[in-house]
């Protein structure tokens, strides 16, 4: 079972449990693929917060991953299946012909000593990296690109999935993970499979430490807070109510509409994802 969960020893374990990890095989990372990365704290180029309840936590390593997939038409060996500590899902160290080593994202089901390969002339396989219109359609694919070249932007958390649903001419639809059914270039590229460390959302912190490793100082309620620093802080006693839930910069929360009507990505949204309050938007 990839989900361990411990004897109550202590108050800490009582409500907790880990993932064991069983895909990974390895735990020392390649070397040349590493690069430092910064903490900031939440913190911009002039020290104010601007995303907050950051802080803290165990030094990271960045892993250097090749959303672009560009090497065509060279096959490649899965040399290893590692854990990131900067993303959900797991990751696979390939090796092309001439010794280049690369990371990849790593689907559900691929094993080490699997050949992987990239471009228009790719089989469509399970680690495969091709052209949305040489994909057939009702395939799960993952690591999406939504401008040819640019490198893989949609579908790269843990268990994350789409489905491509139509083709015509030079445009493809997709069915993405929140629901939202979004046109794009039919040149783009995606991988096909679905995103491994399915266990992920399983997983119970079960005490405040674990979190502070993760780098997530802890969250205090707005309405526990006083006037000046929260919209919904202050009022005598428990107040609730008085003015619709937003944050603390007074933007909407729990459903509330917060993107451009005048975006212009908004043609190729089909159908938007599914609200907080379960209502799906169609354009």
């Amino acid at each position: 079972m990839p989900i361990k969960i411990y004897k109550r020893t202590t108050a800490g374990r009582r409500n907790s449990s880990v993932n064991i990890r069983q895909d990974v095989t390895t735990s020392t990372p390649e070397k040349s693929l590493l690069v430092t990365l910064k903490k900031t704290g939440g913190r911009n180029h002039s020290g104010k917060i601007t995303a907050r309840h950051r802080g803290g936590g165990h030094k990271r390593r960045y892993r250097l991953i090749d959303f672009k997939r560009n090497r065509d038409e060279s096959p490649a060996e899965v040399l290893t299946i590692e854990y990131d500590p900067n993303r959900t899902c797991n990751i696979a160290l390939v090796r092309y012909e001439d010794d280049e080593k690369r990371y990849i994202l790593a689907p559900q089901g691929l094993k080490v000593g699997q050949k992987i390969q990239s471009g228009p002339n790719a089989e469509p396989r399970l680690g495969n990296c091709l052209p949305l219109m040489k994909i057939p359609m009702g395939l799960d694919i993952h690591n999406i690109e939504m401008t040819p070249g640019k490198g893989g932007q949609m579908v790269r958390t843990a268990g994350g999935t789409a489905r491509l649903i139509a083709k015509e001419g030079d445009r493809a639809t997709l069915m993405l993970p929140s629901g939202e059914m979004r046109i794009v270039n039919s040149k783009c590229r995606a991988t096909i499979g679905q995103l491994g460390n399915l266990e992920h959302m399983s997983v119970r912190i079960g005490k405040a430490g674990r979190k502070r490793h993760m780098g997530r100082r802890p969250r205090v309620r707005g309405s526990a807070m006083n006037p000046v620093d929260h919209p919904m802080g202050g009022g005598e006693g428990r107040r609730s109510g008085g003015r619709h839930p937003s944050s603390p910069t007074g933007v909407l929360s729990k459903g509330g509409k917060t993107r451009s009507k005048r975006k212009a990505s908004n043609k190729l949204i089909l159908r938007r994802r599914k609200t907080a309050r379960g209502v799906q938007t169609v354009l």
